[in-house]
């Protein structure tokens, strides 16, 4: 078994949302997953899976779009390789909760960076399928956009190490 975490990408969560993390936990459950695990209204779950990456995230993606009725995105990593996110933080003295990564399906490019507009004072780094970016005011009056990033979806350093700590719990 793989220790999985799954992150949605453009979806409504919550009690009042489009989706509620029991219904995120039950679609889980019904795939033959075990050792589901969401945290509050955060669109993230973890889960032990014998199936491959490609296998989880096809099937997820599926139930997403039967859920929704459109197609929901979902970023899939193993708690190795959501630890290895944690660690790769370029910013490590930087607040958790202005420091964000961006995870991407594949590598972003080595200019992916160069591409950025809007930028004033946040500071980027490339990972192996993130980027990440510190936003020293808050990301909600940032005007930054990074093309490389469009398809990807973001959480704070707070969060991903609370995921890493859900995943590798005994």
């Amino acid at each position: 078994m793989t220790r999985y975490i799954a992150l949605l990408r453009a979806v409504n969560v919550g009690a009042t949302g489009r989706l509620s993390m029991a219904d995120l936990r039950a679609m889980c459950v019904d795939a033959g997953w075990h050792q589901v695990e969401t945290y509050i209204a955060s669109g993230n779950v973890v889960f032990d899976s014998a199936g491959s990456s490609a296998d989880v995230k096809s099937a997820l993606e599926a139930r997403m779009r039967a859920h929704a009725g459109k197609p929901v995105g979902v970023v899939l990593r193993t708690a190795t390789d959501m630890q290895a996110v944690l660690n790769g933080n370029p910013f490590p003295d930087r607040p958790a909760d202005r420091t964000v990564a961006i995870f991407l399906d594949e590598p972003p490019r080595s200019d992916a960076l160069d591409h950025a507009v809007g930028r004033s004072d946040e500071d980027m780094g490339l990972g192996r399928r993130e980027i990440y970016v510190h936003y020293p005011d808050g990301i909600g009056g940032s005007r930054l956009k990074i093309p490389a990033a469009a398809h990807g979806t973001a959480r704070n350093m707070k969060t991903i190490a609370k995921r890493v700590g859900m995943a590798f719990k005994s």
